[in-house]
């Protein structure tokens, strides 16, 4: 499965628009497959913030683990908010 994040725009700024866009998903996620790979593709994302990230991100890490793939991290806001996220896990 492939989920590309500027489906839901490409500044993702409040807890509340995260947990929208997490709860949008739901649906298809109930159709994932023991081991398939989840790819979270943030490319066309220009401001990600830790919240909007922590109501998206965190849960499908939290439910599917090792198979959530990060792809087009490159962007400094994304990047920074990442490394926020595995800082706070961290701690």
């Amino acid at each position: 499965m492939k989920i590309y994040l500027k489906k839901f725009g490409t500044i993702l700024i409040s807890r509340p628009a995260g947990k929208e866009a997490f709860l949008s998903l739901q649906p298809l996620t109930t159709d994932v497959k023991l081991g398939e790979k989840i790819e979270i593709d943030f490319e066309g994302v220009s401001v990600l913030t830790p919240s909007w990230a922590d109501e998206f991100v965190t849960p499908l890490k939290n439910n599917f683990g090792d198979n959530v793939v990060l792809l087009n991290t490159e962007n400094p806001s994304v990047k920074a908010t990442l490394e926020t996220l595995r800082k706070s896990r961290a701690a």
